[in-house]
């Protein structure tokens, strides 16, 4: 049987005001009607209807989260990340996936689906800024990842070419001279060029070249993608020392190529990846990883969208996650037990 606000209120002996202020964490309840209403709730295992309490405030108590690859680790990561943070506000997060095509997001960010959600949470690969120049859809939106848009929306991103300079540091600084950069995209794609200007400049630093021999470009950012690419560096005849790759899918698979090739890592060629997936810490070589904050994304994602909600503030953010390399077994050898 459901347990309602009066029932609480007749175990507590107190008005269903008094129960309804303390649910709602009104301010002005003094700390012991605040611990007898409490006791009477937890006693009864009364829960609020959440979807009563949005509707109050007229919305619908759900936030959309548009993401390119559900399949994607790093995305699924990102995905129970803001879940967990919108859960912590009494939110339920309804899931979109784009595959990262240009009329998808565009579908996903005019509002198709606003008379059901809150606010929107998107992750564009290729949306153009004109397809959001001109969108009339009042749905607080809220942009992920590197590509800057210049336009009136919150932005949460980490620093790629500050992640990817300490890649490439911790492989020098282990003795590394030729380090391969694998992912780099054919087409447009500011993640991958971010990423590659951070390897130049980290390179430039130490008085090394930028060989353009040992960038491989990618057609995606999987398994296979990685496999293919440190394979046609093999194949060219190119033996870099080390390997830093777009993410851990890339990484992986460039791994996997260099074990059927008789190369060991990290003794013959060390690898580093990005995004640090749960796949990268069990594999036959755990791997070093450049691990974003993505419990803070999703956090500052689902604040970004509350915040818009609230009205506050009136101009646009931009807000920069931290990252940290992890060390492992794929650049320090066996027995490297990163985090």
């Amino acid at each position: 049987m459901r347990v309602s606000l009066k029932d609480v209120a007749a175990h507590a002996g107190v008005s269903v005001k008094t129960v309804s202020n303390v649910v709602n964490d009104y301010p002005y309840v003094t700390a012991a009607m605040r611990e007898r209403v409490q006791r009477s709730i937890d006693e009864l295992g009364y829960r609020p209807n959440l979807t009563a309490r949005h509707l109050r405030k007229g919305r619908t108590g759900i936030i959309a989260l548009a993401l390119p690859e559900l399949g994607n680790p790093y995305f699924a990561e990102l995905a129970a990340a803001v879940i967990d943070a919108a859960a912590a506000h009494d939110y339920t997060v309804l899931l979109d996936h784009t595959g990262g095509l240009r009329e998808q997001e565009i579908l996903v960010s005019q509002g198709f689906r606003a008379r059901v959600i809150d606010g929107l949470i998107l992750s564009p690969i290729e949306l153009e800024p004109e397809d959001l120049r001109d969108r009339t859809e009042n749905v607080p939106l809220v942009l992920l990842g590197e590509r800057d848009y210049d336009l009136p929306y919150d932005h949460i991103a980490i620093d790629n070419v500050a992640a990817a300079r300490t890649a490439v540091r911790h492989l020098i600084g282990l003795g590394r001279r030729e380090v391969a950069f694998i992912g780099d995209r054919l087409g447009r794609s500011e993640p991958a060029q971010l990423r590659v200007r951070g390897w130049r400049e980290e390179l430039a630093a130490a008085g090394l070249p930028a060989d353009d021999g040992l960038v491989a470009a990618t057609d995606g950012w999987g398994h296979a993608d990685g496999a293919a690419a440190m394979a046609r560096i093999l194949e060219a005849g190119r033996r870099p020392d080390a390997v830093f790759a777009y993410n851990d899918l890339v990484a992986i698979g460039a791994m996997r190529v260099l074990h059927a090739r008789g190369l060991r890592v990290p003794e013959d060629i060390a690898v580093v990846g990005f995004d640090d997936v749960v796949e990268g810490r069990f594999g036959a070589v755990t791997l070093t990883s450049v691990s974003p904050d993505k419990e803070a994304i999703g956090r500052l994602a689902v604040e970004s969208v509350l915040a818009r909600l609230g009205g506050q503030p009136a101009e646009p953010r931009r807000f920069l996650a931290d990252h940290r390399l992890v060390e492992r077994e794929s650049t320090l050898g066996r027995g490297a037990e990163g985090v």
